[in-house]
């Protein structure tokens, strides 16, 4: 430690060397450029004051001059000849031979009588006058009739005036500009400018920089409030002229300052005040300061330099220990932090760890429980079927509600982990609406709900985006809408599109799921998207879930680059908006020309009707709307009476005080078999179909009503498509008689296949792997097989191989339809199976109804 001890001194040693040195130089530079301040002002004060007094004699000297001047005048006046006055002529030629502009004759009370010139007046008469009296010669300024300033001279003379009396004094003026410009007072740009003034401050003769009428009016103009002592400076200057001592003080102003100096002047009650600015002084002392300081700070440089060397020419015996022990010591602080760093991860993810328990152990071990009590309870009662078949159900049920905790929580770990990707797919909004309605369906039921599933506005009915993830967005707030709804409540889930102008490509489709369940709380709708997030009320707690959906759910929208936003108000419900813009598919339209028919629409949304008008306007139908049955029955009326009846009446089974079912009833009891044809649009009809054919309702629309399902309908009512009935329906859900062969690695996932297809009557073919697989469709005469359901993780060959293995086959069959049955469930899961070439994807655990629609997609 002591050989780290001699480095450390060191360091403080240059450090506190290199600082004096700077403090040394930084002292002398400062202490220089202050000297230097000073002796400019000292300098300036040295030099105002001579030049002062070379103004002062210079101003003498002329004054002195001109004065003489008027007193040759004077004795012309007096005694020209040696014999009696002067003539006035005389006098004014004389005067303007020496270039006065005017010449008078000034009496004792202050009269003035002039001989030429502009006539005048002093400005202050009492100290001129006074001076005459006593026989003094004196000057004066004055100002004539044009306004102009004057400097009198005046020299005691005595001289017949037109009234009679005798003059004091003879007086001749001059124009101040001249007495200016005589002593140099007004040039350009001098080094010093200089004024004359009163004691009062006015001018007298002043530069072309004197404005105002007095030069204090000049310094506050100059100082314009920056100085607070421009006053006591005024004040000073006061009190020096009237006690006639010159005058001297540095005034500053912001950065610029100036060296004033006033003295008095003979032969007059005026004042010299000479300006020296320090500006261009200042400048070159700062110039010379500034060379100074770069050459001082140069030689401080080249010491620091010289010091530095030596130190460290010292430092480097001791480099080699230092270097080792730095070594040590940042091995030493790494290690420190990193354990620092692991305990921390460690502490964070236990806890971590414990919210995942504590939030996922309550809602695992419910269904858990139920399923193995429900086993428990079956197999006790095992003589009792009705018993078994309600524990079998209740089983069902839990052993669903418990897969979709184990999704959620996958789903959750996909996205944490940031390998979650889309499958960017043509869509039909059809079937998504379809596929969810067909979903949500069982819940509602159970629940007694009132379900409504609405389209409007939709500008293209096929878009591209993950189906798969938008599917799994709907149904989770589909599922949490039914969930938290009470008994007798309602869910409505809305799409409908808007146009973008600035991206035609696309379209902005919106969804809306509505409920009128329990609500929530502000504070809780701030945190609603966070995971293992569920509102603290007994209400919710009795409601079962991972609170990881909506996390689920909003990290899917965000990905798609879409948005969502929730409203809801405790005991009165909650609407979620969601919004994505979505390319637009290359849709396949079907020709939808249909018979010119007229058709009525009934319904309680306008909106809805409105929208089902313009699209049935849309295939040359003429449409109408009205809202319920009773404005239903008048159109029908018109209509008969006109005789342009309507063909069909499509009616919305929920219409204002009679529902569409009762429409129907009163419509065939008052028109009998000339009543039109009656349809009856539904979200779910399976539990009122029966009563809706006896009261005369020939035909079911599913709602939504998109476009392509008005345009299927009514060609099924045109007799332009086949129509099925609900037997050829059943008939065509068994699929009896198709060959499946089946590839499932464990024994025990094919006998639950086997059993839960065998419904279907389908001859199903087992193989253990994907090696076997092939060969046995290798070795069935082509078109044997009529699909082939795929497991993914099978030994010897997985599914991926087995499937190009069939592709790559010279069979006219190689291109059979092969659905990928698997527990890979995830997005990209889905998108490898399609890119080896599968036809489509169906998860585990098996959902009957879900293999159904597949079959029958790839089967007809």
């Amino acid at each position: 430690m002591k050989s780290m001890a001699l480095p450390r001194s060191l360091k403080i040693s240059i450090a506190v060397i290199i600082c004096l040195n700077i403090f040394i130089f930084l002292f002398l530079g400062i202490s220089i450029n202050k000297m230097s301040k000073n002796t400019i002002e000292d300098i300036g004060t040295t030099y105002m004051s001579g030049m002062n007094e070379q103004v002062s004699l210079h101003f003498e000297t002329i004054i002195a001059l001109r004065l003489t001047m008027v007193e040759s005048i004077a004795r012309i006046a007096a005694d020209e000849k040696g014999s009696g006055y002067g003539s006035k002529e005389d006098i004014e030629y004389s005067a303007k031979a020496r270039h006065f502009l005017c010449a008078a004759l000034y009496s004792p009370e202050g009269e003035i009588e002039m001989i030429y010139g502009d006539q005048v007046e002093p400005n202050t008469p009492e100290p001129f006058l006074d001076s005459l009296k006593n026989g003094e010669r004196k000057i004066s300024s004055a100002t004539d009739s044009s306004g102009d300033d004057v400097i009198l001279f005046g020299v005691p003379c005595e001289y017949p005036m037109s009234d009679g009396s005798t003059s004091l004094a003879l007086i001749a003026g001059l124009s101040s500009k001249y007495m200016g410009e005589v002593l140099f007072l007004d040039t350009d740009n001098p080094l010093i400018y200089s004024f004359v003034i009163r004691k009062d401050g006015s001018y007298v003769i002043r530069d072309q920089g004197g404005v105002g009428e007095s030069y204090f009016d000049r310094l506050y103009r100059i100082f314009d409030g920056q100085n607070k002592d421009v006053d006591y400076y005024i004040g000073q200057m006061t009190a020096a002229m009237n006690a006639d001592e010159d005058y001297s003080v540095i005034l500053e102003s912001g950065e610029s300052r100036r060296h004033l100096y006033c003295t008095s002047l003979p032969y007059c009650e005026w004042y010299l005040v000479t300006v020296l600015p320090f500006a261009g002084l200042d400048q070159a002392i700062s110039a010379m300061g500034r060379h100074w300081l770069v050459l001082v700070y140069a030689a401080s440089f080249a010491v620091i330099v010289m010091l530095l060397y030596i130190f460290f020419q010292y430092l480097g015996v001791f480099r080699k220990q230092v270097t080792e022990l730095k070594r040590v010591n940042t091995e030493l602080d790494a290690a420190c932090r990193a354990a620092e760093t692991a305990k921390k991860e460690a502490e964070q993810a236990n806890a971590a760890k414990q919210e995942f328990l504590s939030s996922m152990s309550h809602d695992i071990r419910t269904p858990m429980n139920a399923i193995i009590g429900m086993t428990s309870i079956a197999i006790a009662n095992a003589h009792s079927q009705e018993q078994v078949e309600e524990c079998l159900h209740k089983i069902e049920l839990s052993s669903k509600h418990l897969l979709g905790l184990i999704n959620d929580v996958l789903d959750m770990s996909k996205i944490e982990s940031g390998k979650m990707t889309l499958n960017i797919v043509p869509v039909s909004l059809r079937e998504v609406m379809d596929s969810i309605v067909n979903i949500v369906q069982p819940q509602v039921r159970a629940k007694n709900q009132q379900f409504d599933a609405v389209a409007y506005e939709i500008l293209a009915e096929d878009v591209c985006c993950d189906s798969v993830r938008l599917n799994q967005v709907l149904i989770n707030l589909l599922g949490n809408a039914v969930k938290f709804t009470p008994e007798n409540g309602s869910v409505k889930v809305s799409v409908y599109q808007e146009a973008l102008p600035d991206n035609p490509s696309c379209v902005r489709t919106h969804f809306l799921v509505s409920d009128t369940g329990i609500g929530m709380s502000k504070e809780y709708q701030k945190e609603i998207f966070e995971s293992f997030s569920r509102e603290d009320n007994t209400r919710v707690q009795k409601t079962e879930g991972s609170g990881l959906g909506m996390a689920i759910t909003k990290y899917i929208i965000d990905a798609m680059g879409g948005a969502i936003s929730v409203c809801s108000e405790q005991g009165k419900g909650s609407e979620f908006h969601v919004v994505f813009d979505l390319e637009k598919a290359e849709g396949r339209e079907a020709d939808t020309a249909l018979p010119n028919w007229n058709m009525l629409v009934v319904d309680g949304d306008e909106r809805l009707g409105a929208n089902v008008v313009h699209s049935l306007e849309s295939m040359g139908i003429h449409a109408e709307w009205c809202l319920n049955a009773e404005q239903a029955m008048e159109r029908i009326a018109g209509r008969r009476h006109r005789e342009d009846g309507y063909q069909i009446v499509l009616l919305g089974w929920k219409l204002p005080g009679m529902d569409g079912i009762e429409a129907a009833r009163a419509i065939r009891q008052n028109y009998g078999e000339d009543a039109p044809d009656l349809l009856l649009s539904a979200c779910d009809w399976s539990g009122m179909e029966e009563g809706a054919r006896e009261a005369g309702i020939c035909g079911f629309i599913s709602q939504p009503l998109f476009r392509s399902t008005l345009s299927d309908a009514l060609k099924a009512v045109a007799g332009t498509a086949a129509k099925e009935t609900a037997d050829e329906k059943a008939v065509d859900l068994t699929l009896c008689g198709k060959h499946i062969l089946l590839a499932e690695d464990n024994e025990l996932n094919w006998e639950v296949a086997r059993e839960l297809l065998s419904v279907l009557e389908m001859e199903m073919d087992w193989v253990e792997n994907g090696k076997i697989c092939v060969e046995k469709f290798e070795e069935s005469p082509a078109g044997y097989y009529d699909a082939i359901l795929m497991d993914v993780r099978m030994p010897v060959m997985d599914g991926y191989e087995a499937t190009k293995a069939i592709r790559g086959l010279g069979r006219g069959d190689a291109d059979i339809p092969i659905i990928a049955m698997t527990a890979d469930a995830f997005s990209e899961d889905i998108q490898k199976c399609l890119e080896c070439g599968m036809n489509d994807h169906l998860a585990k655990p098996i959902d009957i109804q879900a293999v159904i629609r597949k079959l029958k997609k790839y089967l007809k």
